[in-house]
């Protein structure tokens, strides 16, 4: 059985004293980690504070690196940095990294190298726009990003990644995939990832799903056979909210 594994995306949001007064209600109140993963990705500024204080059913995560161990890169964080923080998850090629900053294909998968390099756990983000949907063409783009994003890894590191799908029309749209096509797209990446590595890798990955996931939404969505999870954006600011789509997972474990 694959473990859930709830992240919290913060995004741009929260000051220090913000993360903390989150984190002190989290950390007495989520489940055991030998039940569920359960996950905040942070700003780079409170991640130190939060690594610190994280209790011992809750991990920290980043939410972007580079792919170098060190150079002239203004404003970026390499792997190294994150690792000697004590951070133990990175997000991988978030759609607003991918559409903001010029994210592509090919420095997702050298990010994802680097992960691995210093024992991060990448959270991989795929997922196709509006425009790519009402075309049929879902399963093209996904099928190429993780053929791009995953060359050159082995079936080891594959299998302990965690793959996010976020269909990227529904992203702080308020819109959300129904749980029948969240499922059936999880499906499809679970059988590629059967097909460019092996039937074990695919049932060992863990596949979240992540686009305007809330508390009314999130036990449906759980409920589908591949989604072992999922990524939480503006949902996971509320320290109470938040709790609340951990304990969700707990249904996956029964």
């Amino acid at each position: 059985m694959r473990k859930p594994i709830i992240a919290g995306n913060w995004k741009m949001y929260k000051t220090r004293d913000e993360a903390l007064q989150f984190i002190y209600y989290v950390n007495e109140a989520v489940p055991s980690k030998d039940l569920v993963d359960s996950v905040i990705c942070a700003p780079f500024t409170v991640l130190r504070c939060l690594v610190k204080r994280q209790g011992e059913n809750l991990r920290i995560g980043a939410q972007n690196m580079h792919y170098a161990d060190e150079g002239a890169y203004t404003g970026e964080i390499s792997a190294p940095m994150l690792r000697d923080l004590g951070v133990e998850y990175v997000i991988i090629g978030h759609s607003e990294r991918r559409a903001m900053f010029n994210e592509t294909n090919e420095t997702v998968n050298k990010k994802l190298h680097q992960a691995f390099k210093y024992e991060l756990t990448p959270i991989l983000c795929v997922g196709e726009d509006l425009h790519n949907r009402e075309n049929n063409e879902t399963e093209c783009v996904i099928k190429e990003q993780l053929h791009l994003n995953l060359s050159g890894l082995s079936s080891e590191q594959v299998s302990q990644l965690v793959i996010a799908y976020e269909p990227i029309w529904a992203i702080g749209t308020g819109r959300t995939a129904t749980p029948e096509i969240a499922n059936e797209t999880c499906a499809f990446i679970r059988k590629t990832i059967g097909e460019m590595f092996s039937e074990e890798v695919s049932q060992k990955v863990r596949i979240q799903y992540g686009g305007s996931v809330k508390v009314n939404n999130i036990e449906e969505l759980l409920a589908q056979e591949h989604i072992d999870g999922a990524l939480i954006g503006g949902a996971s600011l509320n320290a109470q909210d938040f709790v609340t789509m951990v304990k969700a997972a707990l249904n996956k474990v029964k």
